[in-house]
């Protein structure tokens, strides 16, 4: 397992499974007999985190260059985003509004100065919904986390 977080839709563990490419949902709410719902993904998921709404997961597949977005109130995959670079390592990743996409999720790659920016609001934004909207160069030449914070206008590496 690389990354447990809880869902906000229902009494639910969200487990990455990492060499073997699948999302868990495992149903807690009766601990003598848990339900695992099983979502096919992307090979080698890592870190991840929620975006803004708190309803889509974002996992790095860091082995494949891509991002997974799981669905946590309808419970599937919603897109396998291509990050443009070499192995993502978001942590739980980083949300901000930005000015011309809404609202979006970012994360940072080991492997190269690349922070890749994915549009996360499919019903205002539907046409930057689950891409790579933006790419910004980092100053360093790769890093493992990336931060924010609602109240600030600094985006951390």
């Amino acid at each position: 397992v690389a990354s447990i977080v809880a869902s906000h839709f229902a009494p639910e563990w969200v487990l990455n499974i990492k060499e073997t490419g699948q999302v868990w949902l495992v149903d807690y709410s009766d601990p003598n007999s848990p339900g695992i719902k099983m979502i096919e993904a992307e090979r080698f998921l890592h870190d991840g985190g929620w975006d803004s709404t708190k309803r889509y997961f974002l996992v790095a597949a860091n082995a494949r260059n891509k991002v997974a977005v799981i669905d946590a109130k309808e419970k599937k995959l919603v897109a396998l985003v291509d990050t443009g670079g070499i192995k993502p390592h978001p942590g739980r990743g980083a949300n901000w509004v930005d000015p011309e996409f809404g609202p979006v999720w970012a994360t940072g790659h080991i492997g190269d100065s690349v922070v890749s920016v994915i549009g996360t609001d499919p019903v205002n934004h539907p046409d930057s919904a689950w891409k790579v909207v933006r790419t910004i160069s980092a100053l360093g030449s790769g890093n493992l986390f990336i931060k924010t914070h609602p109240n600030s206008k600094w985006v951390w590496l």
